[in-house]
């Protein structure tokens, strides 16, 4: 099969490809962040009356990621699939929606363009293949799980487990590392922060992270190896605590308030991903 020369990401055509089918997928992660949280504490209060045997409620109709099909927040009409192509649509709506004029979110069209740019970032630092791909699917399970624990402080184990399992298997392969450093990044990035966990709750008697974070921190540890996980805890801290520090500054966050530790861990994996050597060669000066 004659091979075809645009498909790369070297060309113009492949790039653009590749922002494409990122601003798809932001559209995409912008119903798995606002439907994932509430499909689940759906699933906790159906869990609860279960378990203390109470009466379950009434049924409704379905919603999941499929059903119903987007629809405008305030007034509940379907949007028109030519409303809804990423970025434009919102662009050539001017922020509103078609039929009751009423305010959209900026964040949808942040979201589609966060996730094109940073396809296209990828696809920058790899060879089209399956490298190419399996780091897209990484930084696109990021960017939806810094968003959710940002407004949830939550990190779906739906989003976690299959991440740290695929890091496993591409690794198999050697994809981004051997074998055995995935193994043992994926044991130590749990263990370590569950040590830090249990340290500080002996110590304060209040939890410092969540089991989210453990999970997240062992998946990054999966695709990057046990190498990793130094750079990747002393970068989200440095970060964290610097926005937090500037948050408490500026009276947008209170000291007593927890603050999500998720999106710094998935920050710095990704850069880690694309510049992992840099990053650990800056380090050493």
């Amino acid at each position: 099969m004659p091979e075809l020369g645009f498909m790369t990401t070297e060309t113009p055509a492949g790039l653009l490809l590749i922002l494409v089918v990122g601003l798809v997928v932001g559209s995409f992660l912008n119903v798995v962040i606002l439907r994932l949280p509430i499909m689940m504490q759906a699933q906790w209060r159906k869990d609860c009356r279960e378990l203390l045997a109470c009466e379950p409620e009434p049924a409704s109709e379905p919603f999941n990621l499929a059903t119903p099909g987007s629809h405008c927040p305030a007034c509940q009409t379907p949007i028109k699939p030519w409303h809804n192509v990423p970025v434009l649509s919102w662009l050539i709506l001017r922020g509103r929606c078609s039929y009751c004029q009423s305010k959209i979110s900026s964040r949808y069209p942040l979201v589609e363009l966060a996730s094109g740019i940073a396809s296209v970032v990828v696809a920058t630092q790899f060879e089209w293949g399956s490298q190419l791909a399996l780091a897209l699917v990484f930084t696109w399970s990021l960017l939806c799980l810094t968003l959710i624990d940002w407004d949830h402080q939550l990190l779906p184990d739906d989003i976690t487990l299959p991440l740290l399992w695929l890091g496993l298997m591409a690794n198999f392969w050697g994809i981004f590392t051997d074998l055995e450093s995935a193994v043992l990044g994926a044991v130590l990035g749990y263990g370590i922060l569950w040590s830090v966990y249990w340290i500080f709750k002996l110590l304060t008697k209040k939890e410092g992270m969540g089991y989210g974070d453990f999970k997240l921190l062992a998946a990054l540890g999966a695709w990057l190896g046990w190498q990793a996980l130094p750079m990747i805890i002393l970068l989200s801290s440095l970060v964290g605590a610097t926005i937090g520090i500037g948050l408490i500054v500026l009276k947008r966050l209170q000291r007593d308030q927890p603050m999500p530790f998720g999106p710094y861990l998935a920050a710095a994996g990704w850069l880690f991903l694309m510049m992992g050597d840099r990053l650990t060669q800056w380090s050493l000066y």
